[in-house]
């Protein structure tokens, strides 16, 4: 198996690659459809019918943009964490959904994104619904770790071979420190998180912001410290922001 990376418009993209199959690590934005074509037919010279399954991390736009058009025209597996009923549920479900796009757009125009046509139906068509510790079918080497806190589903996927471990939004790199990722509804689930995947002692850690980095121990515990003690979301941001607008 070979890891591979290709940048996505606004994250990185992995692939676990082998004689007769590919894995995407997860969903992309609905932006990256055409570039994972390319890279997978030019870049790899292989068949995009070896594209055999996408695994969705969580349901926020740069992790579940592309999946659904991906399977709908290639025919691969869709995989993700099992959780009950749709992230985006109900009216504030579809708010929430709206803020993810505006948020993504504006990470966007901050990495100098050319602007790209980033929504995508955010009901997911899964095949698989996989627990903590289950295994990837088809991919026998990759497990399913449960690291919630950042959503109700995410997921962080082991490679077992080489204790690599790719953990999506768990953690975000930004000028060589790393912080925890906004929003972060769970915040008792989000610390559980941490303290698994350091557990597994993983050589190497993929991050969907910051590439492949090692984590230490004080790493752990400086993410820990900076955790949010109550759940910080789109919400609470805003009535924060109205707070101190409607004070001064």
């Amino acid at each position: 198996m070979q890891l591979l990376h290709m940048t996505g418009y606004i994250q990185s993209i992995y692939f676990a690659v082998y004689d007769d199959k590919i894995l995407l690590l997860d969903g992309c934005c609905k932006a990256d459809v055409d570039n994972i074509y390319h890279f997978i037919t030019n870049e790899l010279q292989r068949p995009i019918s070896q594209l055999k399954a996408v695994v969705v991390t969580h349901m926020h736009p740069d992790h579940a943009g592309a999946a659904n058009i991906l399977k709908k025209r290639y025919g691969c597996k869709i995989i993700t964490g099992a959780a009950q009923g749709h992230w985006y549920s109900g009216i504030d479900g579809m708010l929430m959904y709206v803020t993810d796009i505006l948020l993504t757009k504006w990470v966007a125009s901050r990495l100098k994104k050319p602007r790209k046509n980033i929504w995508y139906w955010p009901r997911l068509q899964a095949d698989h619904l996989l627990n903590d510790g289950d295994i990837i079918p088809d991919f026998e080497q990759w497990q399913v770790i449960s690291t919630q806190g950042h959503t109700d589903r995410d997921i962080s996927l082991f490679y077992q071979p080489s204790k690599t471990v790719y953990v999506a939004d768990l953690a975000v790199k930004v000028k060589n420190k790393f912080i925890p990722p906004f929003p972060v509804f769970y915040p008792n689930r989000y610390k559980n998180s941490l303290s698994k995947i350091e557990q597994l002692r993983p050589k190497k850690v993929i991050l969907a912001h910051g590439g492949e980095v090692i984590i230490t121990h004080d790493d752990y515990l400086h993410l820990v410290s900076l955790a949010p003690k109550t759940p910080a979301t789109h919400w609470r941001a805003s009535k924060a922001k109205l707070a101190k607008l409607f004070k001064s």
